[in-house]
């Protein structure tokens, strides 16, 4: 039912180049390129999202892909963290709290990688996302990466 609150989620690792996570971030692409006119230029490399310093996870719904989150390390000011990237939902299982148990499950897997803090950059096009950091004890953080100083980027960390 749609907007129900989601109870038969499963979490698992996968590779960041496997087709469940290509497929999912592709389709991230896509939302960013609608809301912002174009992609994120992050570059990342499958490798960081691997363990032991980083992980992707994908998230099925009833058997069916739903979502996504990854972390992999961010050095800042010589403290290492795990900078969370492609937090999504798509579209058919939002409205339903699997983001905010996407984010949770970051964090606990963030504490188990060693990391005692988590940031991430976000755009102003996505109010959705900023309401939820905020709602979960995220506080505004200093830029990082290659859109620290662009006007629409924010950035937020939380110590685990």
């Amino acid at each position: 039912m749609r907007n129900s609150p989601v109870t038969d989620l499963v979490l698992r690792e996968a590779p960041f180049d496997s087709p469940e996570a290509i497929a999912l971030i592709s389709e991230i692409q896509q939302e960013y390129v609608n809301r912002y006119g174009g992609p994120d230029d992050t570059p990342v490399v499958a490798a960081e999202f691997s363990p032991p310093t980083g992980l992707f996870v994908v998230a099925e719904v009833g058997g069916e892909l739903a979502g996504c989150v990854g972390l992999r390390s961010h050095v800042i000011e010589g403290v290492e963290c795990a900078e969370m990237k492609r937090l999504y939902v798509r579209p058919a299982f939002r409205r339903r709290g699997l983001a905010r148990k996407l984010l949770v499950g970051a964090e606990q897997r963030a504490e188990l990688l060693g990391y005692r803090r988590l940031i991430l950059e976000t755009g102003d096009r996505q109010p959705e996302a900023i309401a939820l950091y905020r709602s979960s004890g995220y506080q505004p953080h200093a830029g990082f990466g290659i859109y620290a100083g662009e006007a629409g980027s924010q950035y937020f960390a939380k110590d685990l």
